[in-house]
């Protein structure tokens, strides 16, 4: 059954995909091997339990060899002329014989079994590729175009960048964009596997609108997402061919044609196997001439060891896992490019984590508002809700919005005259008095005494990875405010899980301080952080632990570690719905922005690793023990058949249960 694969990936060539002129539509092969059964019962039957004449039972096992030679038959005629010789083709070779000899019920057993076993092995395979195809479902056909007043029904390839389509509440979105109108809960589940739908809201303006990935998720429509209860408009910013979804199912269907390394080494093992096993059956055939036994017999005893040693089983073992563990990873939002991803990921005991906006939220928070010398911290507020308002700077703007939200003061635009001074902080003037915020070189600079009880609160902020400002006013200092770029709330229990699950080591690699790195290591419980790295000393630091640990796994946002993550055993790319840097560079891309689907990933390819190791074991203990069992005599062909196509029938149905594997922790 090797073969099945390949041609599954070569434009569907494969017997049961001659589906559109075939007599049962796309369920002809399994009709077939079920008639070939039912003429098998039939001739049996009525070999051992009537009267009538042997043509009349001849005739229902050649209608069964028939029907359940069909498609392997086509299979095994199309790979001779390549000289290629498979497992088809030895059980076409073992039934014809069998036949030769008169054993006409062995003969139609087997064509019954290896069909029914071919048939579930496409089933399964389908099974895989239908919830992988369900993606492309997602994305609507058409959408509604907005023309000045009109709306037209417009299909979904017509569309270009820079339209407005109107989106109706509880409707599929038909493109990648940016929301110019209207806010709404969206439901992203079927693009990044969020559970919990997204509140969504208007751009402001689309002014210098960045490049779609930097823009603010909350701005962000993807196709294939549903919309809430209310009506939005989206200004198209990406071709329907050129949408996450679209490159998502692009990508998946690729990805079967990426085999792992076991079914690389199968492969080769089958190279070499299948002649073995033609030679030593054909030497079989002469046993008669050393011992004492007619023709008949050794060609029994022959087919009996073609059945035996066919490697059915092991053929199909691993592309059926690797399958079914990708389907299953697409249905929670997780793309695995390959078998090699998912066998490596399952692996796995050391993962590197690059820090902002993957164990962190990747935005500054405002930790710290302390008022110093009794100075009223209402008015203390107020004075840096000024200055910082008029400054651009992203820790000037973070703290700003956070005074405003949770302290509730309102911004009254009494500051003015901001000055930034370089690697200091800012300068400027409140109800004409002066202002300063920023690092204590700022105040020593402008002769503003800081007391030691200040500077000790200070170095304990930045022990414990926050960054610390002072404020002065009137050449005095009246606080200290500080922010941090906090942990993910869900970051300690994934790396708890992870650990539950058998990773060792866990590494965040980041360019901010080492006081941050190790502070936020401390809190999460990684195992280390490693501090002030530029992207080439994170790719450094990747060579060391590969040097060390073997295999690694660098989870990331795809973007500015991507040199680091294309170094790693396997790069796992957070939010790649919005990147296409990470889609297409990373192994595994978790299509949502949520770390915790790390554990159910790296669980899932070890199920998958799991089972492949089981279908080889059921695969391989089965040829070792019919071979020498077969090559004795002490069985016949029945028994063979029975245990062969069982071990490929049970190797298909164990793989098929990796498309119910659920996380368990």
């Amino acid at each position: 059954m090797e073969n099945h694969n390949n041609n599954n990936n070569n434009n569907n060539n494969s017997g049961h995909n001659h589906s559109h002129n075939l007599i049962f539509g796309k369920q002809t092969e399994l009709y077939f091997a079920i008639l070939c059964g039912i003429f098998l019962v039939t001739g049996f039957t009525i070999e051992k339990l009537t009267d009538l004449p042997a043509w009349a039972s001849l005739i229902s096992y050649m209608v069964s060899y028939f029907f359940g030679g069909y498609f392997i038959f086509i299979e095994a005629l199309k790979k001779i002329p390549k000289g290629q010789f498979d497992i088809d083709f030895l059980m076409i070779a073992a039934a014809i014989a069998a036949a030769y000899i008169g054993s006409w019920t062995e003969g139609a057993l087997l064509l019954f079994l290896f069909s029914l076993g071919h048939a579930l092995e496409h089933y399964a395979m389908n099974k895989a590729k239908k919830s992988i195809e369900a993606l492309s479902d997602l994305s609507p056909k058409t959408a509604l175009l907005k023309n000045g007043n009109q709306l037209i029904e417009t299909p979904i390839e017509n569309l270009k960048i820079g339209d407005i389509i109107v989106v109706k509440p509880n409707t599929k979105i038909a493109a990648d964009g940016v929301i110019i109108s209207g806010n709404s809960s969206i439901n992203q589940a079927p693009i990044t596997g969020e559970s919990m739908p997204v509140d969504k809201t208007a751009i402001a303006t689309l002014d210098n609108l960045p490049e779609f990935k930097h823009i603010d998720k909350i701005h962000i429509a993807f196709t294939g997402t549903i919309n809430g209860d209310s009506t939005i408009e989206v200004h198209v910013l990406k071709l329907s061919q050129d949408s996450t979804v679209a490159r998502l199912i692009k990508m998946v269907s690729e990805v079967e044609t990426q085999k792992s390394p076991t079914q690389r080494l199968t492969k080769k093992f089958e190279k070499w196997y299948v002649p073995i096993v033609i030679i030593v059956v054909g030497l079989l055939c002469f046993a008669y001439l050393i011992i004492d036994e007619t023709f008949n017999e050794s060609l029994y005893r022959a087919i009996t060891v073609l059945v035996a040693a066919s490697p059915c089983a092991l053929a199909i073992s691993t592309p059926s896992a690797v399958l079914s563990g990708i389907a299953r990873a697409a249905q929670k939002g997780v793309l695995i490019k390959g078998g090699k991803a998912l066998e490596d990921l399952g692996s796995i005991t050391t993962i590197a984590f690059d820090k902002t906006g993957t164990l962190t939220e990747g935005k500054p928070k405002l930790t710290n508002v302390i008022a110093l010398n009794n100075f009223d911290e209402n008015e203390f507020l107020q004075i840096v809700l000024e200055v910082e308002s008029l400054s651009n700077h992203p820790l000037a703007k973070a703290i700003a919005k956070a005074i405003e939200k949770l302290h509730n003061i309102r911004f009254k635009g009494i500051a003015k005259n901001i000055e930034a001074i370089q690697g200091k902080g800012i300068t400027a003037s409140y109800n004409n008095a002066k202002v300063l915020i920023g690092n204590l070189k700022l105040m020593l600079d402008e002769t503003i005494t800081v007391e030691d009880s200040v500077i000790k609160k200070m170095d304990s902020l930045l022990q414990h990875g926050h960054t610390v400002m002072l404020v002065a006013l009137k050449n005095e200092v009246i606080g200290i405010i500080s922010v941090m770029d906090t942990p993910r709330q869900t970051a300690e229990s994934t790396l708890k899980r992870l650990k539950a699950i058998g990773i060792k080591r866990m590494i965040m690699l980041t360019g901010d301080h080492q006081n941050v790195g190790d502070a936020i290591a401390k809190q999460i419980g990684l195992t280390e952080a490693k501090g002030h790295l530029l992207p080439e000393d994170k790719v450094e630091a990747i060579k060391d632990l590969l040097a060390t640990d073997g295999k690694i796994a660098m989870v990331g946002d795809g973007v500015n570690d991507a040199p680091a993550m294309a170094l790693s055993t396997v790069s796992v790319a957070m939010g790649a719905a919005g990147s296409d840097v990470a889609l297409e560079t990373a192994d595994v891309a978790l299509m949502s922005d949520k770390i915790e689907s790390l554990p159910f990933v790296i669980g899932l390819s070890r199920a998958s690793k799991r089972i492949i190791k089981e279908n080889i074991f059921i695969s391989l203990g089965v040829v070792a023990i019919l071979v020498p069992v077969t090559i004795l005599g002490l069985t016949n062909i029945g028994v063979a058949v029975v245990f062969h196509e069982g071990s490929t029938i049970m190797v298909v149905l164990n793989a098929l249960r990796l498309l119910g594997y659920k996380d368990h922790l």
